[in-house]
């Protein structure tokens, strides 16, 4: 029984961290750009889109599609960053624990 309330404090104490972890990743900040840096997106570490800025430069209004595919490719790289960063604090707080594959922390 004495190991099963050490399991049970460790799980507390890692919950706690768990839960300033994730305040703190909610307010990191990451940002993705297209177009040699005409159009970004900046995300914060839950993934919620922060602020856009578009060049003037690039707006025609003839040609609209390649704004959105801008749009959409400075908000996949901003994303993606997000995502790297948060799985390298996550891995600094499992202590490198390999959780099998589609597992994701927090749950």
């Amino acid at each position: 029984m004495k190991n099963l309330g050490q399991l049970m404090k460790q799980a507390q104490q890692m919950q706690a961290k768990m839960e300033e972890m994730q305040a703190k990743l909610a307010a990191i900040e990451m940002t993705g750009s297209a177009g040699g840096g005409m159009v970004s997106v900046t995300v914060n570490g839950k993934g919620e889109v922060r602020r856009v800025k578009i060049d003037p430069a690039i707006v025609d209004r003839n040609d609209v599609e390649m704004l959105e595919d801008l749009l959409l490719a400075a908000f996949n790289d901003a994303k993606a960053k997000a995502e790297a960063h948060v799985a390298t604090e996550m891995g600094k707080l499992t202590g490198g624990l390999n959780l099998p594959p589609g597992v994701k922390l927090p749950f």
